[in-house]
């Protein structure tokens, strides 16, 4: 006999939740699957990857073996086959406030420090943390789309600020006073910026701290391309400033070393006036980590040696390589007429490109634009939407030189072919 399927379905009591496929629609890595899924099959060249953040794929990006012998000698050790603590095992705790208080002009506890399972499941926990009753969150635009997936599933609503292109992507302060009230609990900062490659001045975080305290919210400061810089402007942690505002920093080992896959982040509160714990944040935070998963033991029993072995050659090299390929994809840029540039990248791996459709023929939109791309050429570009800038492009540098030369030969190849005749 065959199935009634209507009524089969009726009689079960489960179905998707409209919350969770909603917010994983957001996410940078939803996308990038649904642009490979346009990839054709017969095409026999590689695929350019030129949409995500994860260099290790490329050798040139090899982590140090210090961090790799820290790893051996962890698990070899047999001290970390237990389970961690919620916030993290005291050694790692420790190293992390160490290693975090060399840019700061105080000194961070280990008490301060909650390690998590990479940066993401720090965003996870402090945004779950602060969620309540009509609670807002101030977020950049263009900005990093998983605090918009993470703050719809907490019900957070978002309230989104500009980040000023013709002025390296500053802040627009001025919006974020117009956008704040008394249920704003905090904005949100990436520094140095993903999506568009900026780093922020001294003078300009101070304005951020400044403007954050006059409005009583505390600043996310999303930092895992921490020191990552190659231009004009030095790195500077948000937490100087921490005496004027509270800050939470979020960082991990991904960028910096290049493992992404280890999945090692932290949540830091730099709080010397103690207003965070005054006010229920810091119960709230270990209330989360109670009920969430830990990262790695064996991982954290390896952080101590990384974060103190690992020699500053490796960072300079990996400094080097970036600022290479940041110039290479800055004057690759020029050549292509439906692509602009507004401001040169200084640091992590990504610049933001604005495309022109008035120049292309059957291109709808950038999400047209990418979709295209991947399935006529076997490149993958993230597209602006994403990161909440319709029509643009967001392109990643940190890759073989080779796939960099190849990709922008692809993207104007395929700007020819789409070129409005004249």
């Amino acid at each position: 006999m065959e199935n009634d399927t209507t009524t089969t379905k009726n009689i079960w009591n489960f179905k998707e939740t409209e919350k969770l496929v909603s917010a994983s629609n957001l996410t940078v890595r939803s996308v990038l699957d649904k642009l490979t899924s346009c990839l054709d099959t017969a095409d026999t060249r590689s695929v350019i990857p030129l949409g995500h953040g994860d260099p290790s794929v490329f050798p040139c990006f090899r982590t140090t073996p210090i961090a790799e012998d820290a790893i051996i000698d962890a698990v070899r050790s047999a001290k970390f086959n237990c389970y961690s603590p919620t916030v993290g095992i005291f050694p790692a705790r420790r190293a992390v406030a160490e290693y975090l208080s060399q840019d700061l002009p105080y000194k961070l506890s280990p008490d301060d420090i909650y390690l998590t399972s990479g940066c993401v499941q720090a965003i996870e926990v402090l945004l779950s943390a602060l969620a309540r009753p009509n609670a807002n969150i101030l977020l950049p635009t263009p900005g990093f789309p998983f605090y918009e997936a993470r703050a719809a599933f907490t019900q957070i609503e978002m309230r989104h600020f500009n980040l000023l292109p013709e002025k390296d992507w500053e802040v627009d302060l001025n919006e974020v006073e117009f956008l704040a009230d008394e249920n704003t609990v905090a904005m949100v900062i990436i520094n140095p910026g993903n999506p568009c490659g900026n780093v922020y001045t001294d003078q300009h975080l101070k304005k951020v701290a400044e403007t954050a305290r006059k409005l009583g919210i505390l600043v996310i400061s999303d930092e895992v391309y921490a020191h990552l810089t190659f231009g004009s402007k030095p790195f500077v942690p948000m937490g100087v400033f921490g005496s004027i505002t509270p800050v939470i920093t979020l960082g991990s080992i991904s960028k910096k070393w290049v493992v992404p896959g280890w999945r090692l982040g932290w949540l830091v509160t730099n709080d010397p006036n103690g207003i965070l714990k005054e006010h229920g944040v810091i119960d709230s935070i270990i209330g989360y980590l109670n009920i969430s998963s830990d990262p790695a033991t064996f991982i954290q029993g390896a952080i101590p040696q990384i974060l103190e072995k690992t020699k500053d050659d490796f960072f300079s090299k990996i400094v080097d390589m970036l600022r290479e390929y940041a110039d290479i994809c800055y004057d690759k840029i020029k050549d292509i007429p439906c692509i602009t540039c507004p401001s040169k990248p200084q640091g992590s791996m990504f610049v933001m490109v604005q495309l022109n459709l008035n120049l292309l023929e059957d291109i709808e939109d950038d999400l047209d634009f990418c979709a295209k791309l991947a399935k006529e050429e076997s490149l993958i570009i993230l597209p602006g939407v994403v990161v909440g800038l319709k029509n643009w492009l967001r392109i990643t540098f940190a890759c073989e030189p080779s796939y960099l030369e190849d990709g922008f030969q692809r993207l104007n190849s395929f700007y020819k072919r789409h070129a409005k005749k004249q």
